[in-house]
């Protein structure tokens, strides 16, 4: 039987001759740290004193130990390394790689002895690649698309510049004799209600001619066929198999197969997976709207509720399955049913897609290329295949994953900007998007649908960010215009859009000790990678409130509410235009380290009030007003699986509190739809002192905000900057676990900012708005020490222009 023996403990780095302990998995930065040579790239200005780090060869080094007898050969194995290496045993070498994203394996039967894997500098490979196949453009000006690395470890707009190397995935020996299990494709589909496994294996040998089986068993269900030369296929059936959904439309049952490989009746090797049954299908036909773009699951079609996800850490390695498990439950409870893997990261690990199966998130994959031109000569062209090859065949078994998607804007990049001509004719990686990509999908993974690129209209027929066709990433708004702009189309998919903010305070306070914040402050200004980003900020908040001068604080609040208030805007409008916009999938998530960005949850794992309200623009229920034709209407979105009937109150109200004229509107909202109903006009709110509100389901009379007993739309005609809001009034009241406010007036975008509170202590909701006499419950764990006093000076909310 194979035999695996880790060989993760035991490694050293050697810096400046001298060998320090080393971390594996891990990277030469985290080793490099733990030993005290330098400091946290996160804090400070840190990140430009480790800048030397990425340009340097590192050799990390081990003994390799003799193995026990009895085996006929021995392998070393290698999940990753980190980039560019070679590998010697006694001095002899084993071999070199150049690739991130591949594993590696060696034979050393027999051998034992000093073992040494020397990385070169990724910046050095890069060059020489460059040397070789030519310059071509980028939206960057470091040299990643001349290696198989994940990009973004060169810098991003929102990350830093630290070029890693090291053994970032688990090491180990195999032992074995015979023969091995070298490949399994599982194809899992669904046939007239009968789940369907169909095993197909790839064996290496020792010996040709030993007679080889295979067995497979999936919920109770076996199936034998013989393995001819080095393959075979076996097919095991599921009667009545019970179909995985994504969350919010049924349950995740997940299948344990198991496949062995038999010589006679000894075991050889076994293989085993968590597989669910699940049929995929993308809707890309014309209509009388352009060219669709719809998720098809188990012939339900989705609006996706997305976000983008980057690599959590920019130090991978760092990132365990507990935090993977951890980041993901905080995107499920957001609402989040789709979960973007962008191309500018990498990979993710088994731990990943194990945790988005349970929890019913769809993985929409990216091929790791991301705003370059990318040469499609060699070295990189047969890399880009392999790597191809083998990820998609080990991502296969995860029912969550969906979608394979060729590139990150590189076609729309070819397009607009400037590359064409650039280029002159030179290869950039179309071959990789219409070509070898789709191939290699078609052939190994023919159940997923695979599309060439994000943005893409579907063909060259189309400019390839058309809104009316296929995916759209709408850009133009946070870099040049206002965010009520998103309101101006309706795209089919909306596969990128989002608004700055920084991060939580505390995770300020940590990343920059000692500095006094302030928008333009040295270590926040490291912090903020995108270009002329602090500026748009300031211009964003113009547009909408009276930006205040010296006050950090005040700073802080008003960008986070405009984070929300523009996601908001784009999400709400295009929810309400289902079916014609069938997903959104918001820039981003997640950071991987402190920094000012489009994040939802800030590089220290802190909620940001855009994070609580993905909760309410994701819900299966959402109510929003939006102008149709010249008039306001109230839009209920119903994505749940059954009607919506009830009554909604509609009040305009003065913000002094006062109500103005009340109406009710009936609800009848069929599952999985959107149902739009004119507001009266004599309801419509006239000038900055009115709004109008929207209450369903428990409100109003209960005398809790929206949310917590029912769903709330508001809509103020004003920009903020223009309402004569009051002073707000309210009353606190703190209990173990909580945090009361009382209104006495209107009370707009309260926020309990809790992790001025203590360290670790979070609240259970963002941003609410209170009419009089309302009061909220704001769920408070951590807190070790509750006071009022400290909650009313962490409460920040809408003031009069000062």
């Amino acid at each position: 039987m194979l035999e695996a023996s880790p060989l993760d403990d035991g490694w050293h780095l050697r810096h400046e001759g001298k060998p320090f302990p080393a971390v594996v998995p891990g990277c030469v930065h985290t080793d490099l740290l733990a030993a005290g040579v330098i400091p946290d790239p996160f804090v400070g200005l840190g990140e430009k004193e480790v800048a030397w780090v990425g340009r340097r060869e590192w050799t990390y080094e081990r003994e390799l130990p003799a193995g026990p007898s009895g085996h006929e050969q021995t392998d070393l194995v290698f999940d990753g390394l980190d980039t560019v290496a070679e590998i010697t045993l006694n001095g002899q070498p084993l071999g070199r790689v150049r690739n991130m994203h591949r594993s590696y394996r060696f034979d050393v039967t027999g051998l034992e002895g000093p073992l040494a894997v020397r990385f070169v500098s990724a910046y050095a490979e890069a060059e020489a690649v460059r040397g070789k196949v030519g310059d071509r453009p980028s939206s960057y000006t470091e040299p990643y698309q001349y290696l198989r690395k994940m990009a973004c470890s060169f810098g991003w707009d929102w990350g830093p510049t630290l070029v890693t190397a090291g053994i970032w995935r688990p090491v180990r020996v195999e032992r074995w004799s015979t023969a091995r299990l070298a490949r399994v494709r599982p194809l899992v589909t669904v046939e007239e209600g009968v789940g369907v496994v169909e095993l197909r294996v790839e064996v290496e040998r020792t010996r040709v001619e030993a007679g080889l089986t295979l067995e497979a068993r999936v919920a109770g269900r076996s199936a034998r066929a013989e393995v001819t030369g080095t393959s075979g296929v076996v097919r095991v059936e599921v009667p009545d198999a019970e179909l995985w959904w994504p969350r919010g439309y049924g349950g995740q049952p997940l299948y344990e197969a198991e496949l062995t490989l038999h010589h006679g009746s000894a075991p050889l090797d076994v293989w085993r997976r968590r597989v669910g049954f699940r049929s995929v299908g993308l809707d890309t036909s014309a209509d009388a709207h352009g060219t669709g773009f719809t998720l098809v699951v188990n012939g339900e079609r989705l609006f996706a509720r997305g976000v983008n996800w980057i690599p959590d850490d920019v130090f991978p390695s760092r990132v365990t399955r507990e935090r993977y498990r951890k980041r993901l439950r905080q995107a499920a409870d957001a609402g989040v049913d789709l979960v973007r893997v962008w191309g500018g990261g990498i990979y993710e690990s088994e731990d990943f897609y194990d945790a988005c199966d349970e929890l019913g998130l769809l993985v929409w994959q990216d091929f790791p290329f991301a705003c370059a031109a990318y040469p499609e000569e060699q070295p990189l062209r047969g890399e880009v295949e392999a790597e191809a090859r083998e990820n998609v065949v080990r991502l296969m078994p995860h029912p969550s994953l969906v979608l394979w998607n060729g590139n990150n804007e590189n076609l729309w990049g070819f397009r607009d900007w400037g590359w064409e001509a650039r280029l002159g004719g030179d290869s950039w990686g179309e071959g990789y998007y219409l070509g070898v990509l789709p191939r290699v999908v078609a052939e190994l993974d023919p159940t997923r649908p695979y599309t060439a690129g994000s943005p893409w209209s579907g063909s060259w027929g189309h400019h390839p960010n058309d809104p009316a066709h296929g995916t759209h990433h709408s850009w133009d708004v946070w870099n040049r215009r206002d965010y009520a702009e998103y309101r101006s189309e309706v795209p089919r998919f909306v596969a990128e859009f989002g608004w700055q903010a920084p991060p939580a305070h505390a995770t300020l306070v940590r990343a920059l000790p000692g500095e006094e914040l302030a928008a333009d402050s040295p270590g926040m200004l490291h912090h903020q990678k995108a270009e002329d980003g602090n500026g748009k900020l300031e211009r964003g908040l113009a547009r909408h409130f009276a930006v205040p001068a010296g006050d950090f604080d005040r700073w802080h609040y008003l960008t986070q509410v405009n984070q929300a208030r523009a996601v908001a805007t784009g999400i709400e409008h295009w929810r309400s235009h289902w079916p014609v916009c069938a997903g959104t999938i918001v820039w981003q998530l997640n950071d991987c380290w402190p920094v000012t960005s489009w994040a939802a949850i800030d590089g220290d794992g802190w909620e940001k009030p855009l994070y609580h309200e993905l909760r309410r623009l994701y819900a299966d229920r959402l109510l929003t007003f939006q102008v149709r034709d010249g008039g306001l209407v109230l839009a209920a979105v119903n994505q749940s699986g059954e009607p919506w009937v009830g009554t909604v109150s509609l009040r305009r109200m003065s913000v002094a509190g006062e109500v103005l004229a009340a109406a009710s509107v009936e609800l009848a909202v069929g599952a999985r739809v959107v149902d739009a109903v004119r507001v009266p006009a004599d309801l419509e709110p006239a000038g900055a002192k009115e709004f109008l509100v929207a209450d369903a389901v428990g409100s109003p009379g209960s005398g809790e905000a929206a949310g917590q007993g029912g769903l709330r739309a508001a809509h103020f005609p004003a920009p903020d900057r223009d309402i004569p809001y009051p002073w707000p009034q309210f009353e606190v009241n703190v209990a173990p676990g909580s945090v009361t406010v009382t209104a006495r007036t209107l009370v707009r975008d309260l926020l309990l900012q809790a992790d001025r509170l203590g360290p670790g202590t979070r609240a259970d909701r963002g941003l609410v708005t209170l009419l009089p006499g309302e009061r909220v419950t704001i769920g408070v764990e951590g807190w070790e020490t509750p006071d009022a006093a400290a909650a009313r000076a962490a409460l920040y909310c809408q003031e009069p222009a000062r």
